[in-house]
């Protein structure tokens, strides 16, 4: 019988699963009023919802990869907390969560378009002798990356930016939260090297301590575009399982840069 829609589920489904399991979410403060500049200049105007949902991904945009809707939803800042607070903004990025207090946001969801292992299976047999826990690594071994854009009045892209640079600093030592109940702890945040997109950024790997699964790290950049913000995590199940190094997906980020130039 053919399993491959089943595996696939599984993999895109890896996302909001993770956001009730691994990942915990988070609330956090506002970012200023935005009431007008420093320098005399006029206060930045922040985008419609409207306008951000003209300007992110969309179907048949990112080779390589579908785009959609995210599966499960963005977890609530309000059902979710961290126990230090100067971590939420890290908390903020895993979940999708856009920092500080954008005036409009929108989100979608890249997976990683690769054949299935499983599609020529025919039967269990096929997939005997430990063939199809094989076969079920390789098909979940697909980036799954959630983008969303905030956009801010005044200053308050800057400091939303400013916000999650500061806490990857502050929390690099690990940190616990909570979501609806369900406890979730990170043993450590590393600044990694941005895409370089945007006028500035910040990416980060945090380390999710899964117990008899070892570290299971996850991928996360923000980048900021005049006073919007683009917000990227990925996932990827497959190389967690097999331990293989992976990245917040390139693809997912040159498309989503052109898009907002």
């Amino acid at each position: 019988m053919k399993r491959s829609s089943g595996v696939r589920l599984c993999a895109t489904a890896a996302v909001g699963a993770l956001s009730l399991a691994l990942i915990t979410g988070c609330s956090g403060e506002g970012s200023g009023d935005g009431t007008g500049g420093t320098d005399g200049k006029p206060a930045a105007k922040a985008l419609s919802a409207a306008e951000l949902t003209q300007r992110i991904i969309a179907k048949g945009e990112v080779p390589g990869f579908k785009v959609g809707s995210v599966e499960g939803g963005i977890p609530s800042k309000d059902k979710v907390k961290a126990e230090d607070s100067r971590c939420e903004p890290v908390l903020r990025a895993l979940t999708g969560i856009a920092p500080g207090d954008p005036a409009a946001h929108t989100s979608r969801m890249a997976t990683e378009d690769k054949k299935d292992p499983t599609d020529d299976a025919t039967s269990l047999d096929d997939l005997a002798d430990g063939k199809f826990e094989d076969a079920l690594g390789k098909s979940m071994d697909l980036d799954v990356t959630v983008v969303t854009l905030a956009s801010y009045d005044g200053d308050g892209a800057e400091a939303g930016l400013k916000s999650v640079s500061d806490a990857v600093k502050a929390c690099a030592g690990g940190f616990s939260g909570v979501q609806d109940g369900e406890k979730g702890k990170f043993t450590k945040v590393t600044e990694e090297k941005s895409s370089g997109t945007g006028e500035e950024s910040v990416a980060f790997t945090a380390t999710n301590d899964s117990g008899k699964e070892g570290a299971m790290p996850l991928h996360a950049e923000v980048v900021r575009h005049g006073n919007t913000l683009a917000t990227y995590t990925t996932v990827n199940i497959g190389a967690m399982m097999s331990k293989k190094a992976y990245t917040v997906s390139a693809p997912v980020i040159k498309a989503q840069a052109a898009k907002l130039k």
